[in-house]
């Protein structure tokens, strides 16, 4: 497995992968819409590590994925219709994934979200989900090959984004 556990020594690393990814990925303001400084945020990726839910993906030594694997679903997710009720502590939940823009299209996104699937599995998980802006449709695309099934979306609010709405995906079992 290519995915590592984050560890607070990494914090400043990964802060400075994300800035990069916002301030460089082609088409972000439309698609996924980050801003630095509003998403992610410095707070939610030092909690991400902190309860040890953030993934590093690096080739030689220098990070050119992360993302953020939760063995947890938010309330937000509790309006979607999925396929299987199942309880909060028995979802994962894949986070900010990001592929820096000099590695793009090289396929690490999909990798990353195999091993999350894989990570999930190990820990005896019932349930995979995600959410992507509405916008967001290379990524709808990405999970839906990887097998993920749209099931709903919510029109939410976000610093980043505002009102928007957001899709929810499920990984069919």
């Amino acid at each position: 497995m290519k995915l590592e556990l984050a560890t607070q020594n990494d914090f400043n690393a990964i802060i400075a992968f994300y800035d990069d990814v916002t301030e460089r990925t082609p088409e972000m303001a439309t698609y996924a819409r980050w801003s630095k400084g509003k998403h992610p945020t410095t707070e939610g990726i030092r909690a991400y590590i902190g309860e040890g839910s953030m993934y590093l993906y690096r080739e030689n030594d220098v990070i050119v994925g992360a993302m953020a694997v939760t063995m947890y679903q938010g309330e937000d997710y509790h309006a979607i219709d999925w396929t299987e009720q199942v309880s909060d502590d028995r979802v994962a939940v894949i986070h900010i994934l990001a592929v820096s823009p000099d590695a793009q299209g090289k396929g690490i996104g999909s990798e990353m979200i195999l091993e999350a699937i894989h990570l999930a599995h190990t820990r005896d998980m019932q349930a995979i989900r995600l959410d992507a802006l509405a916008s967001n449709t290379p990524a709808h695309k990405i999970y839906e090959r990887l097998g993920f099934e749209y099931r709903g979306k919510q029109h939410l609010y976000a610093e980043n984004t505002g009102w928007t709405n957001f899709y929810f995906f499920e990984l069919k079992q």
